[in-house]
């Protein structure tokens, strides 16, 4: 799949630790209002040693389904159960 962000793929984003060691799927995405910061969490809550900074490219190579949100506006996010649900937006 074609990378669809309009983001540069090397853009520092929000992730876990759960995410990245494939532990949890991505189940919680934004996209924020005041910095244009995307994050990439598993849905559960987390301590600041858990948090990560990564390039967009890697997380969407750990799962290109993140690309269906690309166009997410700011202040607005997507929630699903598991990477096989669908996602469903909200504004922040």
């Amino acid at each position: 799949m074609k990378f669809p962000f309009d983001e540069p793929k090397n853009v520092a984003v929000f992730t876990c630790v759960h995410v990245l060691e494939n532990v949890e799927d991505i189940c919680y995405v934004t996209h924020d209002e005041d910095d244009g910061a995307w994050q990439f969490l598993c849905g559960q809550m987390h301590e600041g040693a858990e948090v990560r900074i990564v390039s967009l490219r890697e997380i969407f190579n750990l799962d290109s389904s993140v690309g269906s949100l690309s166009n997410m506006p700011l202040g607005c996010g997507a929630v699903r159960d598991d990477k096989f649900s669908p996602w469903r937006g909200f504004k922040k």
